[in-house]
């Protein structure tokens, strides 16, 4: 074949893709805007892309102003940058900041086409962790509006080379830098199983999680877990036998998901990032400054919960969100995952 040739896309079977790889549509939203939103109607998340979740509520408790800075700490997609930046102009500016190596410069792409030049824009990539350094390194003492969504992407969800879910099969990795630590499939390999259940009670909720952590240590002495499709197995082994832990209202397949997230939030330490991110936050707000956070784990909400009322009661905080908001029913029906989503916020005193 002539090099100056292009190559042929790869045939999918069937009249539809149903592959991520092969939905190349749906991955290319600039060539085929019209796909997007045809998928976006059906309550489906584009392959590639996300929908980011409660952009009305945030935009009402933040206030972007012109002028103003602000920082979002998780940027993923950017759609909620995308939702801000207009509001801080003229004069104002957004640092976002990512860790995923693999996303980061695609998001920073699609902002920059949409006409988000560095003049108002920076991207930076970082841990939400490390928000105090950032600033200092741009000779910045304080911002005005910081947001942090520590939810997975839906790009990280859907591709199956990231290995974030149980519904495709890939390595089983589950980190969102790759660069750093080990993947899922190598911290199973020596984990305790009473530290296992701790992880996957704890960082899941997970009622069934002696059970499973015993299925998931029996299974990886047959042979490793390195895929997706293996961990999966191993939890649903623990709903065989003479009496499966089925309970009314419950499901293998909520099951599996709370053990991937257990198990995601081990290999990237998120707890211990949201409790560093916590302490330096009041440090970089400035007098009156905003902050939002969107949780989508009672682990999560509980930590911002308790921080926040201990900085309301400390007068580091002039007010805080008395209660969670939720999507609402019309954003849960167009975005199902929507539905766990927790915003809380606080005002910097």
């Amino acid at each position: 074949m002539s090099p100056d040739k292009p190559r042929r896309r790869p045939r999918y079977r069937g009249t539809h893709p149903r592959r991520f790889e092969e939905k190349y549509k749906e991955l290319d939203p600039d060539r085929y805007p019209e796909l997007r939103e045809k998928v976006l109607a059906s309550g489906k998340t584009p392959a590639g892309s996300h929908v980011p979740v409660l952009v009305r509520e945030l935009l009402e408790v933040l206030a972007p102003k012109p002028g103003e800075i602000a920082v979002d700490a998780t940027l993923g997609w950017g759609g909620h940058a995308e939702a801000i930046l207009p509001k801080l102009l003229p004069g104002g500016r957004l640092i976002g900041l990512d860790v995923d190596a693999v996303e980061l410069p695609r998001t920073e792409a699609r902002l920059r086409k949409k006409g988000f030049g560095e003049d108002v824009l920076l991207v930076r990539r970082s841990n939400f962790a490390g928000l105090r350094k950032v600033l200092e390194k741009e000779g910045l003492e304080s911002v005005d509006l910081v947001l942090a969504d520590l939810g997975v992407s839906s790009m990280q969800l859907d591709d199956p080379s990231r290995g974030f879910s149980y519904k495709r099969d890939g390595p089983l990795d589950l980190r969102m830098n790759t660069a750093r630590g080990q993947p899922a499939s190598k911290m199973i390999e020596g984990i305790e199983e009473n530290l296992l259940r701790k992880v996957l009670s704890e960082g899941a909720d997970e009622p069934r999680a002696e059970r499973i952590a015993r299925a998931i240590v029996e299974e990886r002495a047959r042979a490793p877990l390195l895929r997706t499709s293996d961990l999966a197995r191993a939890v649903e082994s623990a709903f065989e036998g003479p009496t499966p832990p089925r309970q009314s209202g419950e499901s293998l397949d909520a099951t599996l998901a709370r053990t991937f997230q257990a198990l995601r939030i081990l290999v990237n330490e998120e707890f211990t990032a949201l409790d560093a991110f916590l302490r330096v936050l009041p440090s970089c707000l400035s007098p009156g400054g905003r902050v939002a956070i969107l949780t989508f784990h009672s682990g999560e909400d509980r930590r911002v919960k308790k921080v926040f009322q201990a900085g309301l009661k400390a007068g580091v905080y002039s007010s805080i969100a008395k209660n969670v908001l939720r999507a609402s029913p019309e954003e849960r029906r167009a975005n199902p995952r929507s539905a766990a989503a927790k915003l809380r916020w606080a005002v910097r005193a």
